[in-house]
């Protein structure tokens, strides 16, 4: 398995374009070039998720010579493929010059020619799990597997999974959704099956589908999808999700009721999102100073300020540059840093044993 760990410290926004392999342009050279330019082309970005409203106009702010249009800000990751295929040839408004899909989509882009190499600034402290060694794509945020928990009505709260075994919590635990159909519950059960010593893959997959069937058979597995509202009704006093779900849903409660977000000692699994480049961007020079702005400290900064845990998480917070309020509505640093970011064979191999498997093993139904 890959552990999350920081490779380097202490990169500026400003470094010349050093990152692993040979760049033709110093940043000064991209920011002339993109402020010639004049624009960028977003796509996918909705100002809500991730605080990337904020993020949009910190770059405008510091770029006012750059306008940014955004398309389809609520699209999909294939939505987002399917653009740059329909722009190959159009240097117009609805060519989008960057990307921000999910992980599995970033090798196939890739695979299809959909988007060009770009190594920023800060690339040696991108982990080398979260990236393409050649440049073509890179994690930009994640998220762990958490735990929500109703504190009204626990009174313990659960810190890891095996916890989630004890008498006390008889009735109280919940996944999202069903496994089968939904990526957050699957990883879910992969964080359950890691806890419990299996390797990412079909070993977590039996792992956790073992857990989960002792959970059920105790009385302590809820076969409910959880949200903010089964977490208030108190139908569903624990769920598992990604901590920038569990933290959003934290603040919509609003202390009504109380609920705290734990990130589990064991089996922290984590889920990335990735950057990339159009191969036909209309603005190339806009876009890598774009990444460039993400992927600085004041870039990932605005993620974190938006519960997305920004892929360069480690080094901020080895080089203590995160806010102490920032931190302060985070779970604990220490817990992000034995995150585990399975590799798409893996994620491939615990989902087809899952599906294969939750109805014989474990036997209930997520609705």
């Amino acid at each position: 398995m890959t552990v999350f760990k920081t490779l380097t410290s202490g990169v500026s926004l400003m470094a010349m374009l050093v990152a692993g392999a040979a760049q033709a342009q110093s940043l000064d050279e991209i920011t002339a070039a993109a402020k010639k330019e004049g624009a960028l082309t977003t796509i996918a970005l909705p100002h809500d998720w991730c605080g990337y409203g904020a993020v949009i106009e910190g770059f405008k702010k510091k770029y006012p010579e750059i306008a940014v249009n955004e398309l389809n800000p609520d699209g999909s990751s294939a939505d987002e493929l399917e653009a740059v295929r329909a722009n190959k040839g159009n240097t117009g408004p609805q060519a989008p010059d960057v990307l921000d899909i999910g992980l599995s989509f970033g090798p196939a882009a890739k695979e299809e020619g959909l988007i060009q190499p770009y190594k920023v600034s800060t690339w040696d402290s991108i982990p080398d799990a979260a990236k393409d060694a050649d440049g073509f794509w890179y994690g930009d945020y994640y998220g762990v597997m958490s735990f929500i928990v109703n504190t009204d009505m626990v009174e313990n709260v659960p810190a890891d999974w095996a916890d989630l075994m004890k008498p006390e919590y008889a009735g109280a635990f919940a996944l999202s959704g069903d496994p089968r159909s939904g990526n957050q519950p699957l990883m879910s059960v992969m964080g359950a099956g890691m806890a419990m010593g299996g390797a990412p893959g079909a070993e977590s997959a039996a792992k956790g589908l073992e857990f989960f069937a002792g959970l059920n058979k105790a009385g302590n597995f809820v076969p409910v999808a959880g949200k903010t509202g089964t977490i208030a009704q108190g139908a569903t006093p624990i769920v598992a999700a990604w901590d920038y779900n569990a933290l959003a849903w934290r603040d919509t409660l609003a202390g009504n009721p109380k609920a705290e977000v734990i990130v589990p000692a064991s089996g922290t699994v984590a889920g990335v999102y990735v950057q990339a480049i159009s191969a036909y961007a209309p603005h190339p020079n806009a876009a890598k100073l774009w990444m460039e702005y993400l992927y600085s400290d004041e870039g990932q900064l605005g993620w974190l300020n938006g519960y997305c845990h920004p892929i360069r998480f480690n080094d901020l917070a080895k080089r203590d540059v995160i806010p102490a309020d920032m931190l302060a509505k985070l779970p604990p640093a220490a817990a992000y840093e034995k995150a585990v970011f399975p590799t798409l064979e893996q994620q491939a191999a615990h989902k087809e044993a899952v599906t294969a498997g939750w109805d014989a093993t474990v036997g209930v139904k997520v609705e």
